[in-house]
């Protein structure tokens, strides 16, 4: 096993190192951690014991993964994880916390990028390819799809879901649920389709046009969304493509209310 500890870092022997790690100087890898192979610990980042790390992930500076959730009947002595998935970078300073459940865990997946100083709290699932820029602040329970992105300063309210493909703008403040493959900005204005990431997907234009004509008669009308989601589902008509039919189940479900088009 090659293995690259500067003599500064502090490695547990109770620790787990798969082939090629680097942990550079000062850094911090518990007892009870597991790090996979190729990964990259930098200076001053904190490996948690709670902490399950896969294969080829950088951990930037002053980063700490599996932190105790910031939550005030916690129990820290309660075993729960943090799991990260291939091939994900984290950048300076971030931070995620372990749940708060026994033995379940905060679920970060596979080529995700955490840029500096976002947080994402306890019991929260990022799905794959999720880009969170600089200082997004994801609260409790916060479920992210594939293929998100969102803008720095964001702040995500606890329990919120965020369907894949969707666009957060910078500084945004979501407190309900975003359809997949939408453009919100500001407080839970939806703007329409995330168009850029919805071609860059390569999604058939077919598909893109009966994603407009739903957003316009659920999310531009006062209607009861879920529904008229419901309804048509039920038709399966030209409804039936993967992409729509996630877009409606999206809408069937949910406590918080939807991110909807806003007159100014």
């Amino acid at each position: 096993m090659s293995l690259a500890i500067h003599s500064t870092a502090v490695v547990s022997a109770g620790s787990i190192l798969g082939e090629n790690v680097k942990v550079e100087p000062f850094a911090i890898v518990e007892e009870g951690a597991h790090v996979g192979d190729n990964c990259l610990i930098e200076s001053h980042a904190v490996i948690k014991k709670w902490a399950r790390v896969a294969n080829n992930v950088r951990v930037g500076h002053f980063s700490v993964v599996g932190g105790d959730p910031q939550h005030l009947t916690f129990d820290c002595v309660t075993p729960s994880f943090v799991t990260i998935g291939n091939s994900t970078r984290l950048g300076e300073s971030v931070t995620i916390h372990r749940s708060i459940y026994e033995n379940k865990e905060t679920k970060v997946g596979d080529e995700v990028f955490l840029m500096g100083n976002s947080h994402v709290a306890h019991d929260s699932i990022l799905g794959d390819r999720t880009i969170l820029a600089n200082g997004v602040l994801l609260g409790g329970h916060v479920e992210i799809g594939d293929d998100v992105f969102i803008g720095g300063g964001s702040a995500i309210h606890q329990f919120v879901r965020i369907g894949s493909g969707a666009m957060i703008g910078g500084l945004a403040e979501i407190s309900q649920d975003v359809g997949p493959n939408l453009l919100v900005s500001g407080r839970n204005h939806a703007c329409g389709l995330n168009n850029v990431g919805l071609k860059r997907r390569k999604i058939e234009k077919e598909d893109i046009k009966c994603l407009k004509q739903l957003y316009r008669k659920l999310l531009m009308s006062p209607v009861n969304v879920r529904k008229l989601a419901k309804e048509h589902l039920e038709k399966q008509t030209k409804w039936d493509s993967k992409l729509v039919r996630e877009f409606l189940e999206f809408f069937t479900t949910g406590e918080r209310g939807f991110a909807r088009f806003q007159k100014s």
